[in-house]
């Protein structure tokens, strides 16, 4: 049987309704929203495809990052003007109802000689009176933290969680130790190059002129890996006693990097045992691969709590166009740094991730195109998935392809869906275990509108068209 609906009222006839039918239907008590950011987060243990804070509540993630959250920079004309603009940054999260973004570091100075701004700040001070370092600045000193990159870190990540924002407080930087394809060696200005520091430290142990080895296992005892668990402890330190944080070892380092990846998650569990409160901690896809169409199921078998994985396809399933279905094995953020770098403009990926069980994360290039309009449609999507698992059982509900016909269904079998059309038109919905009548509602997500519509009966397979033309979202609810 097919279901036809009426076409949707006005907004303040939509307003009134949809709070009627949400509370008809159900309290979104589920899932965490608005105030501070609760937390620590840790993997829910009704459904491993998300987090949940200490009361239990999911705490499904979605959010923009622009790429220097936490230092300012000035690297040719390409690059925008410094200091990062992190107010209007923490603004713009809040006001499209994003929960979460990461804290990038970045690990070099500068790419090229011309170059005459420099990052600022760094994790380790300058020795005043001992030399110049490759940069033209005096050499660091990697026996001394610098304070300011460290309060920095500390003031926004406390900064962000008033406003209900959790920081993915990035560890290392893989594009700051090699040359990865382009034009640009950022070796020659990294802390750990002999050049530029006054400890005698080399990162580059075989002599080709890149640093690849900071980012592969050494050891325990290795120098370089004393030095970088010194480090790791200070982040903790700093920020370790906060809700709303989670780790991320490094960005994209190279492909022989995941054993060492894996030794910095287990590290920094290890070291979190001595302290009151522990944390999230996870790898992201490397880059470049070893081998191609491996990388994925890699990261699977480490000690994250959470992966980022890459685009490559696998099982007729990608996570551009196709998202593979979140199992529980790990929690997935999806970020679209490893699948299109800073260049997706599609908003129907937000849905098809949010439907698959995954948590979407969007590289949004921000300072630069602050206005455009394809933009603005993904900053929409994240805040409107949002809203849409609020009001969602999402303990309970997991990816279910089969029972949807456009293959994008989150479900409870019997008590809820939430079906994504992405081309619009209409759904077959596959309620033939599901007795009983089911509250409905269509979502627009192009414009946020919603409205309910008339209950659908289960007990079949159950073809439900939209009401307006586009992209849809279907959400059933028991009665």
């Amino acid at each position: 049987m097919r279901y036809v609906y009426a076409r949707m009222p006005g907004v303040a006839a939509i307003a009134a309704a949809l709070l009627a039918f949400q509370g008809a239907a159900r309290a979104p008590a589920e899932v965490r929203t608005g105030g501070p950011a609760a937390g620590p987060l840790r993997v829910c243990a009704a459904n491993p495809r998300y987090f949940a804070d200490p009361g239990g509540r999911v705490v499904y993630l979605a959010g923009a990052h622009d790429g220097w959250e936490l230092q300012d920079y000035a690297w040719g004309d390409a690059q925008p003007d410094k200091p990062f603009d992190w107010k209007g940054f923490l603004d713009f999260l809040v006001r499209y109802g994003h929960n979460v973004f990461r804290l990038w570091a970045v690990e070099h100075t500068k790419i090229a000689d011309a170059d005459a701004d420099l990052t600022t700040p760094m994790p380790y001070e300058r020795a005043a009176g001992r030399g110049r370092a490759r940069d033209g600045a005096e050499r660091f000193d990697l026996d001394r933290f610098s304070p300011a990159y460290f309060e920095r870190m500390r003031a926004r990540t406390v900064e962000a969680g008033q406003r209900g924002i959790y920081v993915i407080v990035m560890l290392f930087q893989g594009w700051s130790i090699e040359n990865k394809g382009g034009k640009v060696n950022p070796w020659p200005y990294h802390p750990f190059h002999p050049d530029n520091n006054v400890n005698g430290v080399d990162g580059d142990l075989d002599g080709d002129g890149q640093g690849r080895e900071l980012q592969a296992w050494q050891g325990e005892r290795h120098f370089l890996t004393v030095r970088q668990r010194a480090y790791v402890r200070k982040v903790v330190d700093t920020v370790g006693d906060l809700d709303n944080v989670l780790y991320e070892i490094s960005n994209e380092s190279h492909g022989a990097s995941l054993e060492w990846q894996n030794h910095m998650v287990q590290y920094i569990h290890e070291y979190e045992q001595s302290r009151p409160k522990r944390h999230p901690a996870g790898i992201s896809v490397p880059f470049p691969l070893p081998r191609k169409g491996e990388a994925n199921a890699a990261l699977l078998k480490t000690a994250a709590d959470w992966i980022a994985p890459n685009a490559e396809p696998a099982g007729g399933f990608d996570y551009r166009r196709n998202p593979a279905p979140a199992d529980g094995a790990k929690v997935v953020l999806s970020d679209t740094d490893h699948l299109w770098g800073d260049r997706c403009k599609d908003s129907t990926w937000v849905w098809k991730t949010f439907c698959r069980g995954l948590n979407p994360l969007y590289m949004d290039k921000w300072t630069h195109e602050r206005s455009d309009p394809d933009r603005e449609k993904v900053r929409r999507a994240l805040g409107r998935t949002l809203a849409c698992a609020a009001r969602m059982d999402l303990a309970a509900m997991t990816p279910r392809i089969e029972l949807a016909s456009t293959g994008y269904c989150l479900a409870a079998p019997g008590r809820e869906y939430l079906v994504y059309l992405p081309d619009g038109g209409s759904a077959a919905v596959d309620l033939s275990d599901a007795p009983g009548t089911f509250a409905a509602e269509w979502f627009n997500p192009a414009t946020g509108a919603a409205a309910p519509a008339e209950p659908v009966p289960g007990g079949a397979r159950r073809d439900l068209a939209a009401p307006f033309k586009g992209e849809a979202v279907l959400h059933l609810v028991a009665g």
